[in-house]
């Protein structure tokens, strides 16, 4: 008898949150939040829900997302995608914004509309389309919008698909499961058995987190609790257990009838922290007595009885020989003007030096990709001839404005910084540099180490290894994770610098990690 294949969680490492799915015939779609990175909403394609390639973003024109001035963790929030006679649809709230929004898209690779605004006031709005041809849109709202502390409620509506819009009067079907229950949010309905099925999560987005189900005979109500609520959490773990924070949840199921449960957790590390921010994990579901039976959510699971569909694996250098970026990077908040090439010097991702630094709640010259792996290196080659003060150029982590490293030659030499609680401290500096520069961080769990070079392979350290432990929202709060990548900042127009390459990797033997 051949044994089960295997699959080893998260499906999305790095910071994934609040993922949501869809299955037309036997692809299977996937969004999670992205907050303040732009593009917004990232779209995924799996054929058997273990292997995922990134196959653009929801939000990837100027046009179609304002995060001007956004502060960090509080752009996109929770979005949810579906699919109904032939069009994709996503809605998502814009919380330092407009507010909720849908797009919709015949390709779930793009190009998705530009958004239209939809009344509500809350946040993690839902589709569901049921089979009698009537739609409905959830939203998770305060109970007293002057008391946000108050508690919240599950409000379900009518949509017009047609029109775009919610409709018809308000109907407040769920407060939570247990008493005064911590954010009862992402709402997300099913008809399953003839009846429908709510799902949604409480406990705050943290350690307490849970998935809690109810159901009703009658889309608006009144929906009952399952009696063995929270049907998946791992609050009652520990804070040492190694996946925590579990709920969030999606379900999907197969072809074949099987039952799936895509999620958010997060993986502490170094303690009760982690740098990787909240990822997306995937566990298998079964129903007894018309409830849905989930988790627990472990590293290593039997896979899906689908056929192992692998994609290509993306190589881990860029060579910025491609005419765009890579789907995997992002910047942050909206880029107004084109201060990124990969044409004026091909082979090469030229950044121009603009005013706007890390430090600052704007759109720095900065292009990152997530930290996904506990132990990884991530090097790059640059050349940059800086001459006046002020400016800089190299590689960071990146967590936010107010906490980030930068590895950066300047006018004074290399100099390694460390911003937090936004206060700046050198943490080592390299008097003399040449124009030709290889940087690099290093990362065992917290421990972070920052590298350069001079000439190819001749690599130095640069200080000493430092903690990373205040480069996570246990530390700094929000909702996001580190990321890595290429900067350049100074006062005066039309300097740049230049890179020929960037690599990311998981360091050997740290596979899961």
């Amino acid at each position: 008898m051949t044994a089960p294949r295997r699959f080893r969680n998260p499906i999305l490492p790095g910071m994934y949150p609040d993922p949501s799915v869809c299955r037309v015939g036997g692809d299977f779609y996937l969004v999670t939040s992205t907050f303040e990175w732009f593009p917004g909403l990232p779209v995924f394609h799996s054929r058997d829900l273990v292997h995922w390639r990134q196959i653009g973003h929801v939000l990837d024109r100027p046009s179609q997302l304002d995060l001007d001035g956004i502060r960090p963790s509080a752009g996109l929030y929770a979005p949810t995608i579906r699919h109904h006679d032939g069009t994709f649809y996503v809605v998502c709230t814009l919380v330092d914004g407009p507010g909720h929004f849908v797009v919709t898209a015949t390709d779930p690779a793009g190009p998705w509309s530009e958004p239209v605004w939809l009344e509500g006031e809350g946040i993690d709005p839902s589709l569901f389309f049921d089979d009698d041809g009537r739609a409905w849109f959830t939203e998770t709202r305060p109970t007293s919008p002057r008391r946000p502390d108050s508690g919240c409620q599950i409000l379900l509506r009518e949509f017009d698909p047609d029109a775009l819009r919610v409709t018809g009067p308000e109907h407040v079907i769920w407060e939570g499961a247990a008493r005064n229950a911590v954010w009862p949010e992402a709402p997300h309905l099913y008809k399953i058995d003839g009846r429908y099925v709510l799902v949604t999560a409480e406990g705050g987005t943290f350690h307490d987190h849970a998935v809690v189900v109810a159901r009703s005979d009658e889309v608006t109500g009144p929906y009952e609790g399952d009696p063995r609520n929270p049907v998946l959490t791992h609050r009652h773990l520990g804070r040492d257990y190694p996946i925590v924070g579990t709920g969030h949840a999606d379900l999907v199921d197969t072809p074949d009838g099987q039952w799936w449960m895509v999620l958010l957790a997060w993986r502490p590390y170094g303690g009760y922290y982690c740098n990787l921010g909240r990822e997306t994990f995937l566990t298998p579901v079964r129903w007894e007595d018309g409830w849905p039976v989930a988790g627990p959510v472990e590293a290593v699971h039997d896979a899906p009885s689908l056929p192992e569909h692998r994609w290509p694996a993306v190589p881990a250098c860029d060579h910025f020989d491609a005419p765009e970026l890579a789907p995997y990077w992002n910047m942050l908040r909206t880029p107004r003007e084109r201060w990124w090439s990969l044409t004026d010097r091909p082979g090469h991702l030229r950044l121009r030096l603009r005013p706007h630094t890390l430090a600052d709640l704007a759109n720095p010259s900065f292009v990152g990709r997530r930290q996904q792996h506990m132990d990884f290196a991530a090097f790059a080659a640059m050349e940059f001839a800086p001459e006046r003060e002020g400016e800089q150029a190299g590689i960071a982590l990146v967590l936010n404005h107010d906490y980030h490293v930068v590895l950066a030659s300047t006018a004074h030499g290399l100099r390694l910084v460390r911003r937090e609680q936004g206060r700046d401290t050198v943490l080592a500096v390299h008097s003399s540099v040449p124009e030709r520069l290889w940087l690099g961080f290093e990362a065992h769990g917290q421990e972070y180490r920052a590298r350069f070079a001079t000439r190819p392979g001749a690599w130095e350290p640069l200080g000493e290894p430092f903690d990373g432990r205040f480069l996570n929202t246990q530390t700094a709060g929000g909702f996001t994770g580190v990321y890595v990548g290429m900067f350049a900042s100074g006062p005066e127009p039309g300097r740049f610098a230049d890179f020929d390459w960037f690599e990311y990797s998981p360091l050997s033997g740290a596979a899961g990690r």
